[in-house]
């Protein structure tokens, strides 16, 4: 489909419950057409039946090392009261293009749908993962993008040597 297919994600990370405007200072024909969607992690709701996982849901989770969590209903509001409290929204603007008559606005609302889905379901994890990560340094987040990269590549490289084996 060469330049006729195209996603496209951008995220900005703000220290902030998801107030900001036009984070991607999108121009204002642009911006009016923008579908923003909120996302709630501890909205099981969120969540569609086949990916919903207790180990992995906000509203039970309670870290041991941050003493975070569980995320009550309530949530939101009650970081509003408390601004000590460290808190991030992860503002993510998605453009698709699928140019093909009759089923680009299909196709698109489908991928959108999609985004939504991995985003809810990532962010649920990572709040749940807080344990996890919450001690890296950077030193060990380069060696971890480093050692996944390399795992990339072998799976690649796998495909790629798969695929040409089964067009011979």
């Amino acid at each position: 489909m060469k330049d006729d297919f195209f996603i496209k994600i951008e995220t900005w990370h703000k220290p902030d419950l998801g107030t900001l405007e036009n984070v991607h200072k999108l121009d204002s024909s642009t911006w009016r057409s923008v579908e923003v969607t909120p996302i709630d992690i501890a909205d099981k709701e969120q969540v569609a039946p086949g990916d919903y996982k207790v180990d992995e849901d906000p509203a039970i989770f309670k870290s041991v090392k941050t003493g975070r969590g569980p995320l009550g209903p309530n949530w939101m509001k009650e970081l509003v009261n408390n601004p000590d409290c460290p808190r991030m929204c992860a503002y993510k603007l998605v453009t698709v293009k699928f140019k093909w008559w009759g089923l680009q606005n299909r196709i698109e609302s489908f991928l959108h749908k999609q985004e939504k889905r991995i985003f809810t379901n990532f962010h649920r994890q990572l709040f749940c993962w807080i344990d996890k990560w919450v001690e890296l340094n950077m030193e060990d987040i380069r060696r971890m993008e480093e050692e996944t990269q390399k795992e990339l590549e072998e799976v690649r490289t796998l495909i790629h040597i798969y695929t040409l084996h089964r067009l011979c």
